[in-house]
């Protein structure tokens, strides 16, 4: 779509985007139940896009973004309803006689930003909540995973009308043109760099707005880890995906009584999961293009590389790779790395630890392996993040009970489940006098002040 279209049809509110929340709830869950039919319909496609993209394994498709998808859906189809309901508050006494409420009502118009990592499932997720909550939905899915993008505008525009949900594919110049339009609500997932431009350029319409975004994810193994089960968590949770993942583990807090034994449970780790030459691997994706693989490469320059390090450009392929204790000025540690490429520092007491983790901004997930509550219980209560998992990585982002979202730098909002829904709707209060009774107190002129210091001291 050209730039002119895009201009002509944000400002043709009579045919775009027109809000839904004269929607029932019952028409919306019909709705999700067309979408989830057509995701299913087009599943063979959407696992040959994300190969096509990124040589992404049909296994992680299945897991990672399917899974995902058809569990949001199958919760909202569940619960919308009742979610939906207005919620009875009890009434302050100054407005007695009344009954109170709070209703959930859509924000309308949202614009959906969408990054290339998990292309679909970071796509379609919170479509799928905005929807079900009564809104409208623009969503941008990244011009770096092309492929995926065709599919998701194919389902989008097989299940919705255009007044409900349009795709717009287009680059930085696109979404350039998107933000700068008037919006209820914006969701953008995507770096901590450009999240900050997302949040200047919404900032002049005071938008309301949810960023998720990244950081430098710490994770700690405590000389009292299970070491085997740490490692082949940690090597899943950081591999997975080639590394892009916004909540992998960035880097490695390694007791120095058990560093060295560590290290060796790593490689053996990694040689079992991808064998002798990774590359050869089916069950291991590629970078998404060769600027991404190009920063990561050069990331790798001057590094004390302990296992991996190969790479081939033609194919944007680096193989898992664990660094020994980079400089903290490098530019491998100066920004969340989002590869396949993990460093591993060395910690005796907690004190190290509080002087790596503060070096950096607040992280989006932090994790620690440990047989000590005490140690785990310090860890938590010392450290701010925006979720974390004990004895395992990643793993907190597909329960749907827990919101996901970051802190600072590192994210604004969350969602997933019914915290989706809380991000997709806005609290209406009403208050509903009677007239039965109206007690003059309040009312002009003002002749029983003593009468309301004696009902103030009820509150003193």
């Amino acid at each position: 779509m050209k730039d002119d279209q895009i201009k002509s049809l944000m400002n043709d509110q009579d045919k775009f985007l027109k809000t839904e929340k004269s929607k029932s709830i019952s028409q919306r869950i019909e709705t999700l139940e067309k979408l989830k039919a057509s995701i299913k319909s087009h599943e063979q496609d959407i696992v040959d896009a994300l190969y096509k993209d990124f040589q992404k394994p049909e296994f992680e498709v299945l897991t990672t973004e399917l899974y995902v998808a058809y569990k949001e859906l199958n919760l909202f189809i569940k619960k919308i309803k009742k979610w939906s309901k207005p919620k009875s508050i009890s009434s302050a006494w100054l407005n007695f006689p009344s009954s109170d409420k709070i209703y959930y009502v859509p924000w309308g118009k949202i614009l959906v930003i969408a990054p290339w990592n998990y292309p679909f499932q970071l796509a379609i997720t919170p479509v799928i909540g905005a929807i079900a909550c009564g809104n409208t939905v623009v969503l941008k899915p990244s011009e770096h995973a092309p492929y995926t993008a065709d599919i998701l505008e194919k389902i989008i525009s097989e299940v919705f009308e255009d007044s409900q949900a349009i795709v717009i594919q287009g680059a930085v110049e696109t979404a350039q043109i998107l933000l700068d339009q008037k919006w209820d609500y914006v969701f953008f997932t995507g770096s901590v760099p450009v999240g900050k431009i997302v949040s200047q350029q919404i900032a002049k319409h005071m938008t309301p707005h949810t960023l998720e975004l990244g950081g430098k994810n710490p994770c700690i193994v405590d000389a009292s880890a299970n070491l085997d089960s740490a490692a082949k968590r940690i090597c899943w949770g950081k591999f997975l995906n080639a590394g892009q993942t916004c909540i992998a583990p960035d880097y490695l807090l390694i007791h120095s009584d058990i560093r060295e034994k560590f290290q060796q449970k790593l490689v053996e780790t990694l040689k079992d999961f991808y064998g002798d030459s990774s590359k050869a691997s089916s069950d291991y994706a590629r970078l998404i293009h060769a600027s991404h693989f190009e920063r990561l490469d050069g990331f790798l320059n001057d590094q004390k590389v302990i296992y991996g390090g190969i790479s081939n450009a033609e194919t944007n392929f680096i193989s898992p790779t664990l660094v020994d204790s980079p400089d903290f000025d490098s530019p491998l540690m100066k920004e969340e790395i989002f590869g396949p490429i993990l460093p591993l520092y060395s910690f005796t007491n907690f004190k190290d630890l509080e002087v790596t983790i503060n070096s950096f901004d607040k992280p989006l997930s932090l994790y620690v392996f440990s047989e000590n509550s005490s140690f785990t219980n310090q860890v938590n209560e010392s450290f701010d993040f925006g979720g974390g998992v004990i004895n395992d990585t990643i793993v907190h982002f597909v329960n749907d009970k827990l919101p996901f979202g970051g802190v600072g730098a590192s994210g604004v909002g969350n969602y997933h489940g019914r915290a989706s829904f809380d991000t997709f709707t806005r609290q209406k209060p009403i208050v509903h006098r009677k007239n039965w009774l109206d007690i003059p107190l309040k009312y002009p002129p003002y002749k029983r002040l003593d009468s309301f210091k004696s009902f103030l001291n009820l509150f003193r």
